[in-house]
């Protein structure tokens, strides 16, 4: 049997990727905002919903730039430490402390009853994340975040084509980042995006990912090298052409995990929330030790040695990293949901070529 990988990249068909290089060949014009770049953004745009966007090279740079377009420089930004580790090390980039506040027990997202008593005089701004591409509560961010006076960077890496009530989610907070990296629902190999609603803090990022440049002679602001090249463009415009097809595809898998895992004693997962337009960027279940028949680790080590290749994601969390485990906020008594969660949690693997055979194996794996 091969192996069942947790997930596998959308690939475009390589005759038709074939035919855009041969553009790329000729015109010779390979980085830089070219012609492919600027189509993948307006066809983004689009597909999204969304007004601004701009391409990123991947998309850890696109968290960095946000809190530099945002003038955030300094002072404490509240976040989850139930992500990625990238979230926070954004913050670090920019001299910031990270504040850890718990997370909510069915949204996995940031807890908003306990942002509130987190801020202090030197708080700039909210990072919340939209944890498997569930929608965070962005409402009640908003109405904290205004009554203080403070920014609110998304970190939207999961939540690609997410919708509530019809409406993109990325069009929440100040700005909103995306990844399009190879193990995300729509993928540019490597590659990322912020998303924002105003044209001139559009330019602003603009002129940040590419070295401050806003002219052959003028630099206005110590910019980096973000841009994404033609060749990851050009990938990206013909994934846009087929993820639909992909998220409907993934769906199917996670509705048959559901049926299948459906009163499965210490086996617990999330249901599609209502009025949400998901992209099952991950299924995760989690165990509970003290009626399923096994650890959580043990499950994970029997699923390896019959090749099926799940991931405890995210575990540990970013608050027990030696950069951020000091801490005050980082304190193991404040985030006991969080630690609940990730001491539990697997993601089975999900993807647009799962076939109902791999499904079987997957299940019989945890029967």
């Amino acid at each position: 049997m091969g192996k069942i990988t947790v997930t596998s990249p959308l690939l475009p068909d390589l005759k038709e990727f074939n035919k855009y290089l041969e553009q790329i060949w000729e015109s010779k014009w390979i980085t830089n905002n070219g012609k492919f770049h600027h189509e993948l953004e307006q066809k983004l745009c689009e597909y999204l919903g969304v007004k601004y966007i701009s391409l990123f090279t991947n998309g850890t740079l696109p968290l960095i730039t946000a809190l530099q377009a945002l003038d955030i420089k300094e002072g404490e930004v509240i976040t989850t430490p139930y992500s990625f580790v990238a979230t926070t090390h954004s913050l670090w980039w920019n001299g910031l402390e990270p504040v850890f506040v718990d997370i909510d027990s069915k949204t996995l997202n940031i807890d908003v009853t306990k942002i509130e008593q987190a801020i202090t005089d030197k708080t700039k701004a909210i990072m919340p994340v939209h944890v498997y591409g569930t929608p965070c509560d962005t409402e009640a961010i908003k109405n904290i975040a205004d009554k203080y006076g403070l920014k609110v960077i998304y970190d939207a890496a999961h939540a690609f084509g997410v919708k509530y009530n019809g409406e993109s989610i990325l069009n929440n907070g100040d700005i909103s980042t995306l990844s399009f990296h190879a193990t995300k629902t729509y993928n540019t190999i490597e590659g990322g995006a912020l998303v924002c609603s105003d044209e001139r803090m559009k330019q602003k990022i603009d002129y940040l990912k590419n070295f401050g440049f806003a002219g052959e002679t003028e630099v206005v602001a110590p910019g980096i090298n973000g841009k994404m090249d033609e060749i990851r463009a050009a990938y990206g415009l013909l994934n846009l052409k087929q993820v639909d097809k992909a998220i409907d595809k993934r769906k199917e898998v996670a509705d048959a995990y559901r049926v299948r895992l459906k009163g499965v004693k210490g086996i617990m997962f999330m249901d599609d929330m209502p009025n949400v337009r998901h992209n099952y960027s991950y299924f995760p279940i989690f165990v509970d030790k003290d009626v399923y028949p096994m650890s959580r680790d043990e499950l994970y080590e029997k699923m390896k040695t019959r090749n099926i290749y799940s991931r405890r994601y995210f575990y540990p969390l970013i608050s027990e990293f030696s950069p951020y485990s000091k801490l005050s906020s980082a304190k193991k008594e404040n985030l006991p949901i969080a630690h609940k969660i990730a001491d539990s949690v697997i993601c089975l693997p999900l993807h647009d070529a799962i076939t109902e055979e791999d499904i079987d194996l997957i299940i019989a794996a945890i029967l």
